[in-house]
């Protein structure tokens, strides 16, 4: 796994509140929620927020694909399915594309507590009132109950991501649905 810095999501909100608020005024370089507002401009404050938080995630992820999908085209089934007719799309859909995301499925799974600690940042940046918000507010006024609290909740929130990744895994996966099958007849 590649080592990750807090520092990106700061440094790329900058840029981009610069670029997309500053210079062409496309986004607003605040992201305080009104109730009032529209569907548009409440899903408009939050596109920055959201770019900052998966710029980086989308370059790694989108390579990790492409080099897990050119392994998977390799293997001894893929030649199998092509050679017994199945069109081309269905044996990239059907056969490759699932077997290829295994690999950047368990990535996502795995920087979900990345995100938590880039949400932080990201909040503070663009003034977003959330849960990392509040979480750093606490800190700084020494409020180690409510710390607890949102620290014990983050928590959650990371092995729930890490217990999901694993049925998805088990359901993406074939050979451990049966190899845990295997296990279970020969008990």
């Amino acid at each position: 796994m590649r080592r990750r810095h807090l520092y990106t999501p700061f440094a790329s909100g900058i840029f981009l509140i610069v670029i997309f608020s500053l210079w062409l005024g496309w986004f607003p370089g605040v992201s305080m929620p009104d109730p009032e507002a529209s569907l548009l401009d409440s899903a408009k404050i939050l596109v920055l927020p959201n770019l900052v938080l998966s710029l980086d995630e989308i370059g790694y992820l989108a390579r990790m694909t492409r080099v897990s999908m050119a392994e998977v085209m390799h293997s001894d089934y893929i030649r199998t399915a092509v050679l017994k007719g199945i069109p081309e799309r269905l044996v990239i859909w059907r056969h490759a594309l699932r077997n290829a995301l295994i690999a950047p499925f368990t990535a996502i799974m795995l920087h979900v507590n990345w995100l938590i600690g880039g949400v932080v940042v990201v909040e503070v940046l663009f003034n977003y009132p959330g849960l990392g918000r509040l979480l750093l507010d606490a800190a700084m006024r020494n409020d180690i109950t409510l710390v607890m609290g949102r620290t014990l909740v983050l928590t959650f929130v990371a092995v729930a991501s890490q217990v999901l990744a694993d049925i998805g895994l088990y359901f993406m996966n074939p050979r451990i649905r049966f190899q845990r099958s295997a296990d279970v007849g020969t008990a």
